[in-house]
C-alpha cells in the first residue's frame, strides 16, 4: 500500500528563494553529528524561551491549567525544560526528514508491535493515536522500521516547505494524507493499513466537542471516533518519549469497545490516553499550542492577547 505517486514539481520562482535558503540551512543542520545537534537544540530552546514571549506565556498558562497543584517553582522549571526540548525537537524533526537515523536506531526500545501485528492478522486496520510531542517525527521514523505507517498532517502554508517535508516523510512512511484527505485515509484503514494520527490540537472543524484534557474542557475533533466507526479499525495509543539519549516507543492495548455510539465519550477517552502520555514525558509535549483557546459558552479564553 505504499504511495509511489510522484510529488508535484517544487516551486522555484524568485519569491520562493528565501524559503529555499532557509530550507538549505535546515538540511545542513540535519546532517550535523547528533551530540552537536542536541547541544544546538538546547541553545535554540533557550533563545526561544527569551524571545518568544507570547508562546512562553501560552505555555505557562497551559501548565498552570493542567498542573494546578504543582508548586509554581516546579512549573517554572518544567516551562524551561519544555523550551529546551522544543529546541532539541526541532533538530529531531529536520533529522527525521532529511538526515540519518542510525544513531537513534542504536538506542531505541520498541514495545507492543506484536499487538498491532495481531490486529492486522485479523484483517483490520489500526489507527495509532498519539499527541503533539517534540519526539513525534523521529519516533515515527523509528517505528516505520518495524511497521508500515501512514500519517496524517496539516498542510504547510509555504509550497516549498510542503514539498520538502512531504519528500522527506515519504522516505520512510508508506503514505501521507493531508487533514482534508479523509476518504483516502479511511480507505487505507479499510484495506488493513496503519494510520498515525494526533488529534490533540484545536482544528476548528465542525466535528468538534468539548472533552476534558487534564480536567479542562478542550475543543477536540471527533475524528478518532469517526475513523473507527467508518473503517472498523482498532484504535491503539502510541506512547513515545526520549530518555536521555534513548528513545522509548510503546504501543498500548487497543481501546476496548471503541467506538461506542457516543462520540463525545469516545473523544474523552482519547484525550485521557493522550493525557497519560503527557504525564510520562511532560517537558516533551508541545505546550506552546493554545490548546484551550476555544471555550464553552460563558467561559473566558485564558490567554489574553
Amino acid at each position: 500500500m505504499r504511495d509511489d505517486s510522484p510529488l508535484p514539481r517544487p516551486p522555484v520562482g524568485p519569491r520562493h528563494w528565501p524559503m529555499w535558503l532557509g530550507l538549505a540551512a535546515m538540511v545542513l543542520a540535519a546532517r550535523l553529528p547528533w551530540p552537536l545537534q542536541r547541544a544546538l537544540g538546547r541553545g535554540l530552546g533557550a533563545l526561544a524561551f527569551r524571545l518568544a514571549g507570547s508562546r512562553r506565556r501560552a505555555a505557562a498558562t497551559n501548565l498552570a491549567l493542567c498542573f494546578p497543584q504543582m508548586p509554581e517553582d516546579e512549573r517554572a522549571v518544567l516551562l524551561r525544560d519544555g523550551f529546551r526540548d522544543l529546541g532539541i525537537g526541532f533538530l529531531e524533526f529536520v533529522r527525521a526528514w532529511w538526515g540519518d537515523a542510525t544513531a537513534m536506531r542504536r538506542t531505541v526500545r520498541i514495545e507492543g508491535v506484536e499487538r498491532v501485528e495481531a490486529i492486522r492478522a485479523q484483517g483490520r486496520g489500526v489507527l495509532l493515536v498519539s499527541g503533539h510531542f517534540m519526539t513525534l517525527e523521529m519516533c515515527g521514523r523509528l517505528m516505520c522500521d518495524r511497521l508500515p505507517l501512514a500519517g496524517m498532517y496539516r498542510r504547510h502554508r509555504s509550497p516549498v516547505f510542503e514539498w520538502a517535508v512531504r519528500r522527506g516523510r515519504q522516505r520512510y512512511a508508506v503514505a501521507m494524507f493531508a487533514n482534508e484527505e479523509v476518504r483516502p485515509a479511511i480507505r487505507h484503514l479499510k484495506q488493513g493499513g496503519i494510520l498515525w494520527y494526533a488529534p490533540d490540537q484545536d482544528m476548528r472543524g465542525k466535528d468538534t466537542v468539548f472533552a476534558p484534557f487534564f480536567g479542562v474542557p478542550a475543543a477536540t475533533i471527533t475524528a478518532t471516533h469517526q475513523f473507527a466507526r467508518l473503517s472498523g479499525c482498532a484504535v491503539v495509543p502510541f506512547f513515545h518519549r526520549r530518555e536521555g539519549a534513548d528513545y522509548v516507543l510503546r504501543l498500548g492495548e487497543p481501546l476496548a469497545d471503541f467506538p461506542s455510539k457516543d462520540a463525545t465519550a469516545d473523544t474523552a477517552r482519547v484525550n485521557a490516553a493522550i493525557e497519560a502520555m503527557v504525564r510520562e514525558a511532560p517537558s516533551q509535549y508541545l505546550w506552546i499550542h493554545r490548546r484551550f483557546k476555544r471555550r464553552p459558552e460563558g467561559m473566558k479564553a485564558p490567554y489574553g492577547r
